[in-house]
């Protein structure tokens, strides 16, 4: 019994006696302190962070030592890619140019009269959309890829914001269009301004799982809109949401749908859905579904005018303004009551348009190698929109359809957009008398085709796979825009993306560690159950900076860790905790409030007869415990580089046992 004391005795004395290399250098191998990093000019610091936070890529880094001259022309091609890439331009890259800008053209042009429509203008506003931005977007642009023009969801985005300001866009059609050029003049000052500034990066505040599901939910409620023009039904609902879309279908259903009308929608709609189907089995024949709406068009075109279905009840677009873009400078609100509400539509208009465009540039970019500059993207983008809303257009952005036919069609630089802009110049010119007969079915069907793919069930599953919270993003972006109202969609996935934000910030994960057997290694005893812990000894890893948003948090969870493991050694007979060691590799950074919550857990530890040591904390956070006192506070000896060395000063010979 007495030897069983006097053991008991000396392992208590062995825990409480922390041995340091210093102390015992005959006895324990060296250990190496943390370093303080040296001391930094203030405003050499400031600098650094400054550079860090909004040129992180160094974009003057070309500039250096180069001479005034060098430097102009340097400058004129960072505002204007094609003076860089136009010098090696060929006439082997023009042919693959001119065939995917053809391409992209036979596509683009009925899909902008619909496009047009969805945003509730007159057709030739779709045709403005892809003839002056596109030419601007060639010069400026820095993708080799993106196809620009007019595109579905910022159309409907757009058509329903405006009319939520002015309700009835034909009968106040001037007023509606002085608004939609408002809107995207603002939309490109706002590009503008973020790649000006560098603040491309509040783009990725709407997260994946959050665009998935808008963009899903955005494409059923385009595909219902279109049952107006697919059904031939003349009273609609202006609400976007399915029970209203679908109590205005079937409340029309005796007398207002018309079967001629049907028959060509049903008819285009499967011959489009085949042509796609032919272009996914065969790479090679991608033409073919590029061409289907083209061909669509001519072909029912002629079949009305030769049956003269128009007058049995099919409706046809009739008249499209014949002519380039008119002037549109002195039409934009810069005064009166419709400034604000044409610069808050730009505004969510030019986000939506940024994180589409950005999203397929940068998806092009990495299939090709090669690097996009995101916030010369932005200024591009900007640009040719604020120029666009001078000269009739409403915002323009990257189509996901259209750029995918481009790669495919093998475009080799942005002078496939200028072919694009210069036929649908042509057709402005010649053609636009033709597209009278063309009736409403076939745009309706070309749209239905075209937004069909950005319902991503794949995309959706794999989020549900990897992380059940942005599922429920995805799902309530989703769902907000299918039963409530795109706005309201758009509102409920920025939330959401900003509430996971939040919650990952105040609430971060923490865990308690175990030595791997036969090891020096330190690991989550979740994710390595045979990980054994230290007797004595709990050691708790920080995953997260340490901020005023989640210091408390912090300091609660790490003491109730310390509750429920002495309840455990409690019920073990196990030797009770004498040391809390918090590893802090993941500890980025560290404020005063954090620092305040350190002081406070190390205050309930003494209480405890509990010893506080922190292992490898980083140059910011050991550089501002110093600081703040607190290294001192603690001890100097209690601050170790591993927690390897840590528990080996706490016990050496409970680690040779371990």
């Amino acid at each position: 019994m007495s030897s069983a004391v006097h053991s008991t005795e000396e392992y208590d004395m062995d825990i409480r006696s922390l041995s340091s290399s210093h102390r015992h250098p005959q006895d324990a191998p060296y250990v190496h302190k943390v370093g303080l990093p040296p001391k930094q000019n203030l405003f050499k610091e400031f600098k650094a962070t400054v550079k860090e936070t909004f040129f992180a890529d160094d974009p003057l880094r070309s500039f250096k030592d180069q001479p005034r001259s060098k430097k102009f022309i340097l400058g004129l091609q960072a505002i204007f890619p094609i003076l860089e890439w136009g010098r090696s331009y060929s006439f082997a890259k023009f042919r693959g140019d001119l065939i995917a800008g053809l391409t992209i053209a036979s596509l683009c042009i009925p899909q902008d009269i619909g496009y047009a429509k969805l945003a509730n203008l007159d057709p030739q506003y779709g045709l403005y959309t892809s003839f002056v931005p596109p030419l601007i977007y060639a010069f400026m642009g820095s993708s080799r890829d993106i196809a620009i023009g007019p595109v579905a969801v910022v159309s409907l985005l757009l058509g329903t914001l405006l009319q939520s300001e002015i309700a009835d866009p034909v009968a106040n059609a001037a007023e509606y269009r002085r608004l939609a050029f408002t809107a995207t003049f603002f939309a490109g000052i706002t590009q503008v301004t973020l790649g000006f500034l560098r603040l491309g990066f509040l783009i990725d505040f709407l997260s994946h799982a959050a665009i998935v599901g808008f963009m899903g939910g955005a494409a059923i409620t385009i595909a219902l809109q279109q049952l107006k023009g697919f059904l031939g039904i003349k009273k609609f609902t202006k609400k976007t949401d399915v029970v209203s879309v679908m109590h205005s279908v079937f409340a029309s259903a005796n007398h207002g749908w018309n079967w001629q009308t049907i028959v060509i929608g049903v008819s285009l709609l499967s011959f489009l859905l085949f042509a796609k189907y032919i272009g996914k089995k065969n790479k090679k024949l991608f033409w073919v579904p590029a061409v289907g709406p083209l061909i669509s068009v001519i072909l029912s075109t002629f079949f009305v005018f030769i049956t003269r279905a128009d007058k049995d009840g099919v409706q046809i677009v009739k008249h499209i303004e014949k002519g380039i873009n008119p002037p549109s400078v002195n039409q934009i609100y810069f005064s009166g009551d419709h400034l604000l509400k044409g610069v808050r539509i730009g505004i969510v208009a030019a986000m939506i348009a940024l994180t589409e465009a950005i999203a397929i540039g940068r998806t092009f970019a990495a299939m090709k190698d090669y690097q996009l500059d995101g916030n010369k993207e932005m200024v591009a983008l900007g640009t040719m929109n604020i120029v666009g809303s001078m000269t009739s257009c409403y915002v323009a952005t990257g189509s996901f359809s259209r750029s995918a036919v481009n790669f495919m069609s093998g475009c080799q630089t942005a002078v496939s957009n200028i072919v694009m802009s210069i036929v649908v110049f042509l057709t402005l010119q010649f053609i636009t008398p033709l597209f009278k007969y063309t009736p409403n079915a076939v745009l309706s069907a070309i749209i239905i085709s075209a937004v069909i793919g950005l319902v991503d069930f794949d995309a959706a599953y794999l989020i549900w796979k990897i992380d059940k919270f942005d599922f429920v993003a995805c799902m309530g972006a989703f769902f907000g825009v299918v039963f409530a109202s795109v706005e309201i969609g758009l509102l409920i996935a920025v939330s959401i993306s900003f509430f996971k934000l939040l919650l990952q910030v105040t609430r971060p994960r923490t865990a308690i560690l175990g030595k791997l057997p036969r090891t020096a290694v330190y690991r989550n005893i979740l994710q390595y159950p045979e990980a054994t812990k230290v007797p004595g000894v709990l050691i708790v890893r920080v995953d997260s900076a340490i901020y005023f948003s989640n210091s408390n948090y912090i300091k609660e969870r790490i003491l109730r860790w310390l509750i429920d493991e002495e309840e455990l050694v409690n019920k073990s007979s196990q030797p009770k905790i004498q040391f809390l060691i918090v590893e802090m590799s993941p500890v980025t950074d560290i404020d005063t409030s954090g620092i305040h919550a350190l002081e406070e857990l190390y205050r309930s530890l003494q209480k405890r007869e509990i010893q506080l040591i922190l292992a490898n904390p980083g140059p910011v956070v050991i550089d501002k415990l110093h600081a703040s006192d607190f290294a001192q506070l603690i001890g100097e000896d209690k601050i170790f580089l591993t927690v390897a060395n840590a528990v080996a000063a706490c016990s050496p010979k409970l680690v040779e046992e371990v």
